[in-house]
């Protein structure tokens, strides 16, 4: 028996504090919890099914601020969790109050969900002094149950892929989103961990040669109170409540174990793993919500909280409250976390949500705070993938190029530069030549690599790339906030008519438009990342804010899926694959290479003169990449690139630039063409088309032989 009335009504003998959460050692199961101001801890034990309290029993000991406990007898699949007693005094930051039920940080598992009930708050919402008031309501009956877990519920991961940093290609995919209606789904699959590794899903990401998937989080969490009143629910998850547990809503017939099935069938793809996770805030929100776990346990020390007021919390997230991940227990919970599904879950790295925010000390950020420092010396998670959304709402939030070299970055930059060149802003041109050397004015420093530039055209926030050129405005009417919510700032272009056209011109430019941004992307220097569904023309009908849109606006519309633009993705990867100097790990700053003395980039205009940078117009730009001057002499022969980006809405004329002897310049790549073409030879002078990307590649002249005998490209 997993709990029986024999076992609760044993006393619990000291334990050990060393392993905070609750452990089955063959024998019974040890609790440990920390709380530093708490009176009394009491562990609450539960029927099988969850539903009824059957024993309170006091940890029995403290060593320092750990309360601990062991009960003989006690195993795996058991349903607690914790009430705990002292000062409630929201003036001076203490919320304890043993009316609600609390989860424990460190469980695994949750069972049950949590109920938009008052008596989840610690305070009676009918008070004229709200959350200084103190409610005796039982919680119990809408929170969710923590469960002991199994102490090896899988073996050791095995057969991780290891893609080389400049090699990767993202996708950005949500669990249900990516799967709820794609036909080669099972019905049973559909919108959980099971289905996402189904065979029709891995096939379309290989054949997009995506070397990792990054999804939006998977840590347990709730839905907010005001959405569940508006029907709406939290679709994306950033709102989480234990960050050791698979968020149950996307569990299928595996249980559990289908999170960790999914990783092994991603591995045994050639794809990693890598999570969203959000240690910057809980889903206790500020001090009018729900009291569910680290509020109850420890207020004063879970959260950063007002200098001289700390009735109130600090809100540098916008979610209405900040963890304190400067504490050391805290800081502790989070390494804990992030060990946990690198060595038992088996993912193979993380995007940090709002990572500003965890690299805050007392006097603002600090690339080499704590947080940082700890997590790059760990041995379990120093060679994991580490990836900064590098902002948050907080003073001096924006942090884009200053987190520790072994940290890729979201370069929002990018995005934002890369829509604006091709809407036709005067001096776009100019930052988009940044964009396209991975921004290293931003993150050349510290002996960083170009890798560290994570660059996109479109992530779940924001408009999808179909909509960057459908829309001019956000259309988010069915948030119920009255279309104010999500960026006002989207650098979209509707090319003539607002939302859904039968008009053929207006639908050729928006094609070709999704084709130059995406060509963009794949010829840029740094770590390019797709949003899943952008790759087949998905659309959100103008709504930049689906975060709340768990229906056919969040996910991935399969059924009008755009052909032609899957295709011509696979042709981008394939040729950024095909060609090295697109995916160079060094910066390129013009440094003369020893091999040839020629510069490792170049830039010029159509006419082969040198650009006007100081044009505030310009709109016709050609890039001549070669392997770095800093790259091996081998890797360099022959390994040019020339890139030409035609905003403008006339043809041009271009003279492609002189190649060495015995070589030529081959087209391979020309968005003006929705069909793949085969490799062109081109004369010195070519015509190119209107609003066009076109890449050449050096290749060997037949008639005359490449010299040297380098190989071709």
């Amino acid at each position: 028996m997993i709990l029986d009335q024999s076992i609760a009504r044993q006393k619990l003998n000291a334990g050990s504090p060393h392993r905070l959460g609750a452990h089955f050692d063959g024998e019974g199961t040890n609790f440990a919890l920390f709380s530093a101001h708490a009176h009394r801890v009491e562990l609450c034990l539960f029927s099988p099914d969850g539903q009824r309290e059957i024993a309170r029993l006091a940890l029995p000991e403290r060593t320092g601020p750990v309360w601990h406990g062991f009960l003989p007898g006690l195993g795996p699949g058991a349903a607690y969790g914790y009430r705990v007693h002292g000062p409630y005094a929201p003036d001076q930051g203490h919320r304890f109050n043993p009316n609600k039920l609390l989860i424990d940080p460190y469980t695994q598992e949750l069972r049950g969900r949590w109920q938009n009930h008052p008596a989840t708050l610690g305070y009676d919402p009918a008070s004229p002094v709200l959350d200084l008031s103190f409610d005796e309501r039982d919680s119990a009956p809408f929170v969710p149950r923590s469960v002991v877990p199994d102490p090896m519920p899988f073996g050791p991961v095995a057969g991780r892929p290891v893609t080389p940093r400049g090699e990767m290609l993202i996708c950005e995919a949500h669990v249900k989103g990516l799967t709820q209606e794609h036909p080669g789904v099972p019905d049973a699959l559909r919108g959980t961990y099971d289905g996402l590794c189904c065979d029709a899903i891995l096939d379309h990401l290989t054949a997009l040669g995506i070397t990792a998937i990054e999804l939006l989080p998977v840590h347990a969490f709730v839905d907010e109170g005001f959405l569940l009143e508006r029907g709406l629910v939290n679709y994306w998850g950033y709102n989480s409540v234990g960050f050791f547990a698979p968020e149950p809503r996307y569990f299928g017939p595996a249980g559990f174990a289908g999170f960790r099935r999914m990783v092994d069938r991603f591995h045994a793809a050639g794809i990693e793993v890598i999570l969203d996770v959000v240690y910057n805030h809980s889903a206790e929100g500020d001090h009018r919500g729900p009291t569910l776990s680290f509020r109850g346990l420890d207020n004063a020390s879970y959260y950063r909280l007002i200098r001289g007021n700390p009735r109130y919390y600090v809100n540098d997230t916008g979610c209405g409250n900040t963890l304190d991940v400067a504490h050391p227990f805290v800081l502790r919970l989070v390494l804990d976390s992030l060990r946990f599904w690198v060595q038992t879950m088996g993912v193979d790295g993380f995007r940090f949500d709002l990572a500003t925010t965890l690299g805050r000390e007392a006097e603002g950020f600090d690339p080499e705070g704590g947080f940082m420092d700890a997590l790059r010396q760990d041995p379990v998670l120093a060679g994991r993938h580490l990836i900064a959304e590098p902002w948050d709402v907080g003073p001096g939030g924006y942090q884009l190029g200053r987190f520790p070299p072994e940290f890729a970055e979201w370069n929002d930059r990018f995005r934002d530069t890369v829509r604006s060149y091709w809407r036709g802003d005067d001096h776009s041109a100019q930052g988009l030549g940044a964009c396209l050397l991975g921004t290293a004015d931003r993150f050349d420093t510290a002996g960083r690599r170009a890798w560290a530039s994570v660059n996109y055209l479109a992530a779940h926030d924001g408009f999808t790339l179909a909509d960057v050129t459908a829309y001019n405005g956000r259309h988010n009417e069915a948030n119920g906030e009255n279309g104010a919510d999500g960026h006002s700032a989207n650098y979209s272009d509707n090319c003539g008519v607002e939302g859904p056209t039968g008009d053929p011109a207006i639908l050729a430019r928006r094609a070709r438009r999704r084709r130059n941004l995406l060509a963009t992307l794949f010829v840029a220097q740094g770590t390019p990342m797709l949003l899943a569904g952008d790759e087949i023309g998905n659309s959100q009908s103008g709504n930049n804010n689906a975060y709340c849109q768990d229906n056919p606006v969040g996910w991935v519309n399969w059924a009008e899926a755009d052909a032609a633009l899957m295709g011509f993705v696979r042709r981008l990867s394939a040729l950024r694959r095909r060609l090295p100097a697109l995916r160079q790990t060094r910066f390129l700053h013009g440094a003369a290479r020893e091999i040839d003395g020629l510069p490792d980039v170049e830039w010029t205009g159509f006419d082969g003169r040198p650009l006007d940078w100081r044009d505030p117009g310009l709109s016709a730009i050609g890039l001549i990449l070669r392997r770095s001057a800093d790259a091996p002499a081998e890797e360099s022969v022959g390994d040019w690139v020339f890139a030409a980006f035609n905003r403008e809405a006339r043809p041009r004329r271009l003279s492609l630039p002189a190649t060495p002897g015995g070589w030529r310049w081959l087209r391979v790549l020309d968005t003006a063409s929705e069909t793949e073409d085969a490799p062109v030879p081109m004369p010195r002078d070519v015509p190119l088309a209107a609003e066009s990307v076109t890449v050449f590649a050096l290749a060997p002249d037949i008639a005359t032989g490449p010299a040297g005998g380098a190989p071709p490209v």
